[in-house]
């Protein structure tokens, strides 16, 4: 960096905005945990509203924002290029870029595990030349985020690599910081799970959290595992075009039919997850609604307590006995009640003589 270069920067204000206006609201997006960045990528997809809108500030009441995200930092690399993209977070550890919002993608693996080495860091210590450990960083922008926001299920819960049997210790950021931790600000984590995520629910509540900044919302609404409620508030079932199948006891035998899937492995019943009814990307797909079952990916327990997946669910084969005889009888009924209704009234036919039963008022 040269000398101006260094005096320009140094006289800037790091927030972005002049001293008479709202502050601009820095998101640090670290993607350096255990994961495989699907839920970077998912979240290009977003639409309502559009990681552009959010980033553009187009959504009316929104705060001016700096993104710091990897994934769309294609200027440089962590450590050099057109800007220092690593000093962004440097910054937030030293309070230059109050507020921020901490995003944190991938599992957190536990460090203290092991005699030598690391398993994931982001960026180097300038100091030593060394990485910084993901788990580091947490420990640094933490305390002085707005919020910090678990973005996928490995960040929120552990995920694929919590796995029973796993080196590393992984857990996820309720996990490491403790589940009843809260910010400078007194916001919880705020988990937002998916293997990869729904990427509106994520713009969703990254959204709410930005108008709750400015004043413009409530504190955020979470149920007991930290999730979003009016995201994760009902079951895969309840918003499933096909769960009317499975209240008349008809159930899919091979995945190429539109019925209910619980019998080939569905978890929809007990899954809090929205994607059925929201679908995936601008209304269209979701598991279920593409013939797919669902593996309850947005749970704290996934995957080690739905395994092996493709089976039968444990409690299954009782509520499907119990759906069929049930659904069978219902099936009956709706069948004679179809036959009184799915025809035309007997006065629309042809005749001198009114039969519809009206009578003149005169």
């Amino acid at each position: 960096m040269t000398e101006a270069t260094s005096e320009t920067v140094g006289a800037a204000d790091t927030t972005g905005a002049p001293a008479d206006e709202t502050p601009t609201i820095h998101v640090l997006w670290i993607n350096a945990g255990l994961s495989c960045d699907g839920d970077s990528v998912a979240l290009t997809a977003a639409m309502q509203p559009s990681i552009e809108e959010i980033v553009l500030g187009v959504l009316p009441g929104l705060p001016k924002i700096q993104v710091h995200w990897p994934l769309i930092d294609f200027e440089c690399g962590p450590v050099g290029g057109a800007d220092t993209f690593i000093e962004w977070f440097f910054k937030g550890e030293r309070g230059e870029i109050d507020p921020f919002v901490l995003v944190v993608e991938g599992s957190i693996p536990n460090e203290a595990i092991k005699p030598e080495g690391y398993w994931c860091g982001f960026g180097d210590d300038p100091e030593t030349g060394q990485p910084i450990t993901t788990s580091e960083w947490i420990d640094r922008l933490a305390p002085k985020a707005l919020a910090v926001v678990a973005i996928g299920t490995c960040a929120t819960y552990g995920g694929i690599h919590a796995m029973a049997g796993n080196p590393t210790g992984a857990m996820g950021v309720p996990d490491y910081l403790g589940w009843d931790w809260k910010s400078q600000a007194g916001i919880p984590i705020v988990c937002v799970p998916g293997c990869p995520i729904q990427p509106d629910n994520f713009a969703e509540t990254l959204t709410y959290l930005l108008y709750q900044a400015t004043g413009a919302a409530p504190m955020i609404p979470l149920d007991d595992k930290l999730r979003p409620t009016w995201l994760f508030g009902a079951t895969v079932h309840e918003g499933c075009d096909r769960a009317g199948y499975y209240e008349q006891g008809e159930f899919a035998e091979s995945y190429d039919s539109p019925k209910c899937l619980v019998k080939i492995g569905c978890w929809g019943p007990v899954v809090k997850c929205n994607v059925p009814k929201r679908g995936w990307m601008n209304g269209i797909g979701g598991c279920p609604n593409v013939g797919g079952i669902c593996i309850a990916c947005t749970m704290p327990g996934f995957p080690d307590k739905f395994m092996p997946f493709m089976d039968e669910p444990p409690g299954a084969k009782l509520s499907v006995s119990g759906s069929s005889v049930y659904g069978a009888v219902v099936r009956k009924l709706r069948q004679v009640t179809g036959k009184t209704v799915d025809k035309e009234p007997k006065w629309r036919r042809t005749g001198e003589k009114i039969t519809t039963g009206y009578r003149p008022p005169w």
